[in-house]
């Protein structure tokens, strides 16, 4: 029986926000690291590196998922979205991110990615989510700066002018 070299580096071939890319990784390279190391996707954040606080989520083939508990080997011929493709083009923001902005949704900011990334989705499967659900939510997020109260107006803010539009 072989034995998978735990050094050797493998190609990985992927969509990052709708482009074509390709690196290398060690088997047990993480995700976070692939993205802010190989490709230089530094939105993505590194926080508890457990799964905990949500700062590293990303969405893969279309579903919220944890960076930091993700192999950047499993993800070879995936399609991720980052919160560098949120921004329908340079210079403007997504309506939720425009949402955080008005509402004053962030403060220092590290948590901010993996909740986008999150609410992002979310608000896509739930176009009018309540406060209460809003809430529950988020719950799988850290934040310790801004106590949810502006997250959770904002999120609700991008979700009435997501049904307006």
């Amino acid at each position: 029986m072989s034995r998978l070299n735990a050094d050797a580096r493998h190609r990985i071939r992927l969509e990052v926000n709708g482009r074509a890319v390709e690196g290398e990784a060690e088997p047990r390279m993480l995700l976070t690291d692939f993205l802010r190391h190989t490709l230089g996707l530094t939105g993505t954040h590194v926080g508890c590196e457990h799964g905990v606080c949500g700062a590293c989520t990303i969405q893969i083939d279309g579903a919220p998922a944890r960076a930091c508990l993700t192999l950047a080997v499993q993800v070879d011929g995936a399609k991720l979205h980052t919160v560098e493709g949120l921004a329908p083009e340079p210079g403007r923001l997504s309506v939720l991110q425009e949402a955080f902005r008005r509402h004053h949704a962030l403060q220092c900011g590290f948590c901010t990615a993996g909740i986008l990334m999150s609410l992002d989705w979310y608000l896509r499967q739930t176009p009018d989510p309540g406060e209460v659900e809003l809430r529950e939510f988020l719950g799988g997020h850290l934040c310790r700066c801004t106590g949810y109260v502006p997250i959770v107006a904002a999120a609700l803010d991008a979700a009435k002018r997501l049904r307006d539009a």
